[in-house]
C-alpha cells in the first residue's frame, strides 16, 4: 500500500475535491444526477470538518465531511484508482475516531445504495430507508448510523488538536 496522510482539508483543496467527486464511476449512469454540477467549496470546507487521504504529493485519495451538529457523514468519497486500496477504510475510521472526539455517540450517514455494504462492513447499522426526492433523486437510499464507541467520546477543541 502507498503513503497515505490524513489532512484537515483547507480552501485550496477545494477543486481537486470537487473533481474526485464528479470523476466518481459509482455516480455514472443512473446516479449521475445526484452529483451532476455538485462543487465542494472553499466556505463548504471551512464550514464543516472536512479531511483528505492525500499520497506522497499531496495528491488526495480521497475525502470525507463530517458535520456536527445534526451528526452525520455528509461525504464520502475514494478515487476509482484508490479502490479497493483501504483509503476508505482508514478515512471511515479517522472520521470515527475525529466523531468521538468532537463527543457525538452516533453519525447518521445516508448511503450511496452501491455503497451500503462497505459501510456495514465497517460497522454501521441499518436504521431506515430514506425515500427518492425526485427529479434529482429518483431511488432509496438507505439511512445508517455508525456508533461512536464510549471510550473515543470526548469533547476537544479539534481545531487546536495536533494533526488537524
Amino acid at each position: 500500500m502507498q503513503s497515505i496522510t490524513i489532512r484537515r482539508a483547507v480552501a485550496s483543496d477545494a477543486d481537486r475535491l470537487t473533481s474526485l467527486v464528479g470523476g466518481s464511476g459509482a455516480y455514472r449512469g443512473h446516479y449521475a444526477s445526484i452529483i451532476a454540477g455538485y462543487r465542494v467549496t472553499a466556505d463548504y470546507i471551512a464550514r464543516h470538518r472536512v479531511f483528505a487521504a492525500v499520497d506522497a504529493g499531496d495528491e488526495p485519495l480521497g475525502f470525507y465531511a463530517l458535520v456536527l451538529d445534526p451528526p452525520e457523514l455528509d461525504l464520502a468519497f475514494v478515487a476509482d484508482e484508490a479502490q479497493g486500496s483501504g483509503v476508505g477504510r482508514i478515512l471511515i475510521e479517522h472520521m470515527i475516531g475525529e466523531a468521538g472526539r468532537a463527543g457525538l455517540t452516533a453519525v447518521r450517514v445516508v448511503a450511496h445504495p452501491p455503497a451500503e455494504a462497505f459501510y456495514r462492513r465497517l460497522g454501521a447499522t441499518r436504521v431506515g430507508t430514506i425515500a427518492p426526492s425526485p427529479p434529482k433523486i429518483g431511488w432509496e437510499r438507505p439511512e445508517l448510523r455508525f456508533t461512536i464507541p464510549p471510550g473515543l467520546r470526548r469533547q476537544v477543541d479539534l481545531e487546536r488538536a495536533p494533526g488537524c
